[in-house]
């Protein structure tokens, strides 16, 4: 393809991407809200100013006025305005989880509760954090209205880390200084998890990831667990479908060598389509200032490349859209978790049809489980895998607290072999490693109408 003809498609997709911000599947955004108005904090912002139990709100763009009382209402104290508030704010936007945790925490007001706090990274990765809080809000609301925890409710608060491993450390560092948080649902990214995870280990607070992936986090420290299976497991299920489904042995891997997911994703497969009977026979940088789309897929079809294999990050993921759409269906595609976006769908269309995505979990992937139900009533429609992670997330740390509301008690009863508890994707256990021994659910890109794109993932059967 001509530089002339790769520049056409890079504006495209930079066009396509300033223009769906805030679009897409609708659980990857923040209905009614502009996202694409996002600032970013300044780094330098204080951590107790990115940290809020609903006195200040996180959310980009113009939030309803109605809410904007709320958020103004819990921060004086007045907690029976800010239900009104919150109340009324839910019923003009059902899916905004940030509503949700605030109208809980007002509800709880200065009662006695037990605390946890969700780092997420709304200043950068606004649709990520509403996908996680999803499933964080859904937990704490099912558990406050009911049995609360012996009696006790949840209060979550929620901090903006921007999936910025120093802010990740600071904010870290407030958690562990206030003695009321018993545990953390986060971080997002693999990176910010292994900075702030030194923090939580140094102060004894345990936090469970529902996102990171890196196989760097397995056996990392006593105090960091995970929900989402590791990249070990992503890519060898990716590798195997690769050569005993598929039938093909030679593939090609962009990544991007600044990211320790992508990196840990890339260094995964490689060693299991080898193990497999296949081989990796190029690499192509993503974060490199000289990466072409076209030159590397040019130079993969001329080594007899079969297959593109993008572990791209989310920074890297237009890098990764140009490969599909340069690609033009002619190699079979395979993508990591988070190629799993409304973007992917928006912007790859028909060049994206049959690419097989490796996913910790699918809506549709177990028959038998009643979350998705229960998600449906709640948030209005489909949630996405890191909704109900995040989710997992939660419950495990309630199971805990259920068991003993302290910091080591947290702690010790995670760690325990006779752990146990139900969630989202099924029973949640924990090895000594921190990891959840659990499977990756095989999803495709096909034709359809749920998305809102003209495409959907749904799972390989």
């Amino acid at each position: 393809m001509s530089q002339k003809n790769e520049t056409t498609i890079l504006a495209l997709t930079l066009l396509l991407t300033v223009g769906i911000v805030g679009g897409g599947f609708w659980w990857f955004t923040n209905n009614g809200v502009k996202i694409g108005n996002t600032i970013t904090q300044n780094q330098q912002t204080g951590s107790k100013d990115r940290i809020s139990f609903g006195e200040k709100s996180f959310t980009p763009g113009e939030i309803s006025p109605v809410k904007k009382e709320g958020v103004q209402a819990i921060a004086a104290k007045s907690y029976d305005k800010a239900i009104v508030n919150f109340t009324a704010a839910l019923k003009l936007n059902r899916n905004d989880p940030e509503t949700l945790i605030f109208l809980n925490n007002a509800r709880i007001g200065s009662s006695k509760s037990y605390t946890i706090v969700a780092s997420v990274p709304f200043g950068t990765d606004p649709n990520t954090s509403l996908e996680i809080l999803r499933g964080i809000a859904q937990a704490q609301n099912e558990i406050n209205t009911s049995r609360k925890i012996k009696g006790v409710p949840l209060r979550v608060g929620i901090a903006n880390d921007d999936d910025n491993p120093e802010i990740a450390k600071q904010i870290a560092s407030s958690l562990v200084s206030n003695s009321e948080v018993l545990g953390v649902v986060g971080p997002n990214t693999s990176d910010s998890t292994l900075a702030a995870g030194t923090i939580y280990t140094s102060g004894q607070l345990v936090a469970i990831s529902p996102t990171s992936t890196s196989v760097k986090i397995s056996n990392f420290s006593r105090y960091v667990f995970r929900t989402v299976p590791s990249d070990f497991m992503a890519a060898r299920s990716l590798a195997n479908y690769m050569v005993r489904t598929l039938q093909k042995k030679n593939a090609v891997v962009f990544f991007n060598s600044q990211s320790n997911y992508s990196q840990s994703l890339k260094s995964e497969f490689v060693s299991s389509v080898s193990l497999e009977g296949g081989q990796v026979s190029s690499e192509f940088d993503l974060s490199k200032a000289d990466f072409s789309a076209a030159k590397s897929v040019e130079q993969a079809t001329k080594q007899g490349a079969e297959v593109l294999m993008l572990a791209a990050n989310t920074e890297t993921l237009d890098k990764a859209l140009q490969v599909i759409q340069i690609n033009q269906k002619r190699l079979t595609l395979l993508g990591g978790d988070d190629v799993y976006t409304a973007k992917t769908l928006e912007i790859g269309r028909e060049q994206a049809t049959g690419m097989i995505v490796a996913v910790p979990w699918h809506i549709d992937g177990d028959p038998k489980s009643d979350f998705p139900q229960k998600s449906r009533q709640l948030w209005g429609g489909d949630v996405s895998w890191r909704s109900a992670l995040s989710y997992d997330a939660t419950v495990a740390l309630i199971a805990a607290l259920e068991r003993n509301p302290t910091r080591s008690g947290v702690q010790q009863a995670l760690f325990s072999s006779d752990f146990s508890t139900s969630g989202a994707s099924g029973t949640i256990r924990f090895l000594a490693s921190g990891d959840r021994n659990a499977p990756v659910q095989l999803v495709k890109i096909v034709p359809g109408s749920r998305s809102r794109t003209g495409y959907d993932f749904e799972p390989v059967r």
